[in-house]
């Protein structure tokens, strides 16, 4: 199994509209970061965790052609917008598309993207095919890598974080449920979110991350969806060694 990371900043993508900062002038590669998603490849499937604002880039920029299902963590515009870009994987391998989620998120994605699921037909233009999925918090098989849907507090929402074998991927997260940390305990790989330095009220700052990483004793930690606080390298050199910080194109191999 292998992680594959598309997309590791926050909402606004880094560099961020509008700004002149250290870190979104950088020229450093790791310092350009879409929004935040992962694609987890198994034996030649492909399963998305969200699809991005940057779906379309993303897919481009890995040569990504084939998505068989979508785990949705959450309906932010960053984790989702990018829903219309599956229907080219529709029309190129004649598949509908299999999402999951939470009720909360599914629902939200039906009334939002309305145009999607309400059966009309849509003046030009394709529409995704898309079989949607309500989870609840039994494990399940999805191409060939069993996955945990795992109850996370994001701000006064409960979303979903995602066991998959024996990772997991964590984003958008607050605070872990009691549920939530004994099921993220003792992993090989633990993707889990550190927006900035600040405390935040619907994300995790880095030192709380890492207070997160200290209690679930991951063997390796990897932090993602970052703000334009962080400097790559910077940041990098005062972490725990079994922490590093996440960059677009980051693979980890399971």
């Amino acid at each position: 199994m292998r992680i594959l990371f598309l997309g590791t900043g926050t909402s606004t993508g880094i560099p961020s509209l509008c700004c002149s900062c250290d870190v979104c002038t950088s020229d450093d590669p790791r310092n350009k970061r879409l929004r935040a998603s992962a694609l987890i490849q198994n034996n030649g499937f492909n399963v998305l965790i969200d699809t991005s604002t940057d779906l379309r880039q993303q897919c481009l920029r890995h040569n990504i052609t084939q998505i068989d299902g979508v785990l949705y963590t959450h309906h932010h515009a960053d984790h989702v917008h990018g829903i219309d870009e599956l229907r080219c994987f529709n029309f190129f391998n004649k598949t509908v598309i299999p999402c999951y989620g939470n009720p909360m998120t599914l629902a939200a994605i039906q009334k939002n993207f309305s145009y999607i699921f309400n059966g009309e037909i849509p003046m030009g233009g394709g529409i995704p095919k898309l079989d949607m999925i309500t989870l609840d918090s039994q494990p399940f098989s999805v191409g060939g890598v069993q996955v945990t849907p795992v109850d996370i507090i994001h701000g006064n929402m409960t979303i979903l974080g995602y066991k998959i074998n024996n990772a997991a991927y964590v984003t958008d997260c607050n605070r872990l449920p009691d549920k939530a940390r004994e099921t993220l305990s003792g992993l090989d790989v633990l993707v889990l979110n550190a927006l900035g330095f600040e405390p935040h009220a619907t994300h995790f700052c880095l030192s709380e991350s890492l207070a997160a990483i200290e209690e679930l004793k991951p063997k390796r930690a990897i932090l993602t969806h970052i703000n334009h606080k962080f400097d790559h390298e910077a940041v990098s050199r005062d972490l725990p060694d079994n922490v590093e910080l996440a960059y677009d194109g980051l693979t980890v191999d399971l």
